[in-house]
């Protein structure tokens, strides 16, 4: 009865993003008597709920309205989700509220407290993280960055019913299977300067072939048939002073308190890199390389975007950067887990790394460079960080003056085979009409090809002006690197598709508190304004 007044209900209001989300839900979970071809389709394609949030918590009418839908609350903002949350025996050992609009609160003062953050940075967003209680959110954007590295769909359902100390609302669960059907599970590869599609998942590959203009961009040699071949088990990849790193721990201090061994082997479960899995099965088909942009435009379209991964070990086309850290370069564990996320395969992903200022955003971006060791460009926002950019270079790895080339309005340096080029947005993103020193050196910039491209103040990207630069400049990888993923059009998760899903985010208050980053004040000054100021 619930389930079909939510239905009623969404349908009626357009606004209502969560609750039409939890609308596709129910009807793939009600259909009981679809026949066998419908069934089929249903695991064909990623539902209509994967391109929107599970809970819209902008618009509070919204919210309000998703809440009485589903939970019978009032606009008084009061939740009683008893009846959908059975408490487990063994609920205090357990540090997790799941509830059914898609918020998790996480208890920080559990014994599996640590066990439990992890997990929950790599499947859901962050909400607000006060001192004991931390909230986060499920959405579509989040769960792909979960299974972009390599959580799968049971793994992610059977964590979060361990870690839960009441019943995972249903609804809940089914958001997630049909968020992770088909993301992630399809990677665009560039192997010996050639394109691939591969997936173990050989149902999907064939699905995306029926669509005509995935047809129109693959490259058939010899018949129709998928490439079938077998994945050897990587060899582990060494993050650049990784050993140094791990040498150090940001946990606090062990608890008396017992941590449950399920959840500790979960957690040791989470922390295993996907070069662990057992040898798999890759299907493939090439693709044309000028084709590379339709097919990606595609296949979002289809709701299925491509994962994209560079295997910068075994790419003999382009030259080696030759830099690497200066022995000085100790990456803190926190820095050394976001490019563990970065690196996990053995190959380099596209995606976003957030961290709070002062965190060594810029050595992340440097240990990255030299752990691709091809040539890398960096892009930021002004002249300043150009040159601050060129500083953290030479501080922290062996590049001198000859590697680190410049582009700007008062340097142009051109870029010669081998070297790390930091510019800015404006720079590249700037119209064709500049003189002919400009005009030579983004010639320079535009027909080669690039191991690594840094994106610093990702959160610009978005801006119309400045996501030129992305079709502008041919990189085999995108790093982008921001403390604030956030924007006021709403156009900060245009980021999933123009770079990656979030591949690691740090907790600023964890930092502070384990003397990473300053310690921070707040204080509220409040000002008497003049007229004018209000009129204006």
């Amino acid at each position: 009865r619930k389930r079909s007044m939510s239905k009623r209900s969404a349908s009626n209001d357009p606004a209502g993003k969560a609750a039409k989300s939890l609308k596709n839900i129910d009807i793939n979970v009600d259909d009981d008597d679809d026949d066998d071809d419908d069934k089929v389709n249903d695991e064909a394609f990623s539902p209509k709920a994967a391109s929107r949030p599970l809970e819209d918590s902008v618009d509070v009418e919204d919210d309000d309205l998703y809440r009485a839908l589903t939970t019978g609350l009032t606009n008084e903002g009061l939740k009683d989700f008893h009846t959908e949350m059975e408490l487990k025996v063994e609920h205090e050992n357990r540090p997790l509220w799941v509830t059914p609009d898609g918020h998790i609160f996480l208890e920080s003062f559990s014994p599996a407290n640590k066990h439990a953050h992890d997990f929950l940075i790599a499947i859901a967003e962050p909400v607000c993280r006060p001192e004991h209680i931390h909230e986060y959110k499920l959405s579509v954007y989040s769960l792909y960055a979960a299974v972009s590295v390599g959580l799968q769909t049971k793994d992610i359902i059977e964590y979060l019913q361990r870690l839960s100390k009441t019943t995972v609302p249903e609804d809940i669960l089914q958001f997630i299977r049909l968020c992770t059907l088909s993301y992630a599970k399809v990677k665009l590869e560039l192997k010996l300067n050639r394109y691939f599609v591969e997936s173990a998942y050989p149902e999907i590959l064939k699905n995306l072939l029926q669509d005509s203009q995935i047809q129109e961009c693959r490259l058939v040699t010899t018949g129709n048939d998928l490439d079938t071949n077998t994945t050897a088990e990587n060899a582990r990849l060494v993050i650049p002073r990784e050993a140094a790193a791990t040498a150090t721990t940001d946990t606090p201090a062990t608890t008396n308190e017992q941590v449950p061994d399920g959840i500790r082997r979960l957690y040791e479960k989470i922390d295993c890199d996907e070069e662990d899995m057992e040898d798999l099965k890759i299907v493939s088909f090439e693709v044309i390389q000028n084709k590379i942009e339709l097919l990606r435009k595609r296949c979002q379209e289809l709701e299925c975007p491509l994962r994209e991964e560079y295997d910068f070990r075994h790419d003999i086309v382009l030259k080696n950067l030759n830099i690497e850290l200066r022995p000085n370069a100790i990456l803190r564990p926190y820095q050394e887990k976001s490019l563990r996320k970065m690196f996990g395969n053995g190959r380099a992903r596209s995606g976003l790394i957030v961290l709070p200022c002062g965190a060594g955003k810029s050595l992340v971006g440097v240990a990255a460079a030299c752990t691709i060791n091809k040539s890398c460009l960096v892009l930021c926002n002004s002249n300043v960080s150009v040159q601050q950019w060129k500083q953290q270079f030479k501080m922290w790895s062996t590049a001198d003056d000859s590697k680190v080339r410049l582009f700007t309005s008062h340097d142009k340096e051109e870029p010669n085979d081998s070297c790390v080029c930091i510019s800015t947005y404006p720079m590249i993103a700037r119209p064709e009409e500049c003189n002919a020193e400009t005009t030579k050196v983004m010639k320079l910039l535009k027909d080669r090809e690039w191991g690594l491209m840094i994106l610093d103040e990702v959160h610009t990207i978005p801006a119309e002006q400045f996501r030129k630069v992305l079709t502008i400049v041919r990189a085999h990888t995108t790093l982008g690197l921001t403390a604030t993923l956030v924007r006021e059009d709403d156009k900060i998760t245009d980021l999933n598709f123009l770079i990656g899903p979030k591949l690691y985010e740090a907790n600023w208050m964890e930092l502070q508190n384990l003397g990473h980053i300053a310690k921070v004040q707040c204080a509220e000054v409040r000002c008497q304004m003049t007229p004018d100021f209000f009129q204006t």
